[in-house]
């Protein structure tokens, strides 16, 4: 067989017809050498596999039996998935070392099995003993239906496939994997990494056997996926586990989803039992107080995290400071937009903390992304200058602008039921916002000016 001359950059296993200083995929010096490959295989052996010639179908032929979706006993996971796991669909799910990613997908592969799903668990970080050992403990009762296999080759991962013929498949995680069409190409390189996602798109657009495949993906110092951008493109669905180490909150983020709706979010309880869906987030990002305990400090907001209205507690500290440079801390929002909002409180709200600390959270550490709870924010800051606590039963829903007047916010009317579905009796939104309807516990107060908000709130 004829051999013909390339040169393999040693760090990312990138080929060029001719050398360079400077590999132009992963930037390195100097990487590049001379081998010789067969003229037949050459850089994308195997990936011709991928292209097998499939009939032509008209479109209003096509039936929707492949895509129907799974739904697992986690509402949060499945509201994430845009209502249950896709037949026929490739996930990725990344996050930080410890967030969990391993004990999730293995608490929503126990119970697919126990829902009549064939599983396979396939890990090439952990032995069959370690991954017990973690089911041992999150998982209540293994199900027959769970198969497991630790292995590190992706052409052995394939015949397991064809053997047991599962309809759910964990690959835990694809950096871990290589396929032996490529032997110069180490475990979580470029090539290896992109061939093997290729195999198991294969595996699961499959047209007589369609399967659900989830991708347990590494992360880089920089909190991104680590492996090409590609590898992002070539899977449906793209999960992230956010959340600090030292808390048991995790937030699953769908940064890219085919199926259902980008930016939506779920929330989990990480505990020794595994994550814990938290079903009712409205109630659990608000401290519960008794009718009349009024804490000073507190205001309430509601946030939209995906499609959803979330009831929010924002925090505030004022306290005398004895430097010529008071601190702004918060971890909620950023320092700059924080020293906005107090200069729009001091200079239209007539409130003066030049030599104020102020120290701004949330309950549940969720970030302000938006707007609609600067007003919020501007409120708990007064209500702890006058130390004075807010009505529990009153929020507040506005952005405020550096004139000192309300503007509007978007998907007010969701935001507002939520709020009545919970059982508030105020909530306060900028005049002419939208034309109010009429609620069931809520009556909303249309104000112009933060003057008037501050007015209204503490006579």
């Amino acid at each position: 067989m004829k051999k013909k001359s390339v040169f393999r950059c040693t760090n990312c296993d990138y080929e060029s017809i001719g050398y360079m200083g400077k590999c132009p995929e992963c930037g390195s010096w100097n990487t590049l050498q001379e081998v010789l490959v067969d003229r037949k295989q050459g850089k994308s052996s195997g990936s011709s596999r991928l292209f097998e010639k499939k009939p032509i179908k008209r479109l209003g032929d096509i039936t929707l039996e492949n895509s129907q979706r799974i739904v697992t006993g986690l509402s949060e996971f499945n509201r994430v998935m845009g209502g249950g796991i896709v037949r026929d669909s490739v996930s990725i799910l990344a996050a930080r070392p410890g967030a969990g990613k391993s004990t999730l997908l293995l608490q929503v592969a126990n119970d697919l099995a126990t829902k009549g799903h064939k599983v396979l668990y396939a890990s090439g970080e952990e032995s069959e003993s370690q991954i017990k050992a973690r089911a041992d403990r999150v998982i209540r009762e293994i199900h027959q239906n769970m198969w497991v296999v630790s292995d590190n080759s992706m052409d052995n991962l394939l015949e397991n496939i064809d053997e047991i013929d599962p309809d759910f498949i964990v690959v835990d995680s694809i950096q871990t994997f290589s396929l032996e069409s490529f032997p110069n190409s180490r475990a979580g390189s470029p090539t290896q990494t992109m061939e093997c996602a290729y195999e198991l798109v294969k595996v699961a657009k499959n047209s007589g056997k369609p399967r659900s495949i989830f991708i347990v993906g590494q992360m880089t110092k920089e909190d991104e996926l680590a492996g090409v951008r590609a590898l992002e493109h070539l899977v449906d669905v793209v999960l992230l586990i956010e959340g600090e180490s030292g808390e048991e909150l995790r937030t699953l983020l769908a940064t890219k989803n085919r199926y259902g709706s980008t930016g939506e979010m779920g929330f989990f309880n990480m505990t020794e039992k595994g994550m814990v869906s938290i079903d009712n987030p409205s109630e659990y990002f608000m401290t519960k107080r008794e009718d009349g305990n009024l804490v000073s400090g507190s205001g309430l907001t509601v946030v939209r995290e995906g499609t959803r209205p979330i009831i929010l507690e924002i925090e505030s500290l004022v306290s005398d400071s004895f430097t010529p440079y008071p601190s702004r801390i918060s971890e909620a929002m950023r320092k700059d937009q924080l020293n906005t909002l107090i200069s729009i409180l001091e200079q239209r709200g007539g409130i003066r903390l030049y030599d104020k600390n102020v120290v701004i959270k949330t309950t549940g550490g969720i970030k302000l992304k938006e707007n609609a709870s600067n007003l919020a924010v501007i409120m708990s800051i007064a209500s702890s200058v006058f130390d004075v606590g807010i009505s529990n039963d009153t929020a507040f829903i506005a952005d405020v602008g550096l004139t000192g007047e309300l503007k509007k916010v978007p998907s007010l009317e969701a935001r507002l039921r939520e709020l009545d579905r919970i059982g508030f009796r105020k909530a306060i939104v900028p005049r002419d916002s939208t034309r109010v309807k009429e609620y069931t516990n809520l009556e909303v107060i249309q104000l112009k000016t933060l003057r008037d908000v501050i007015k209204y709130v503490f006579n």
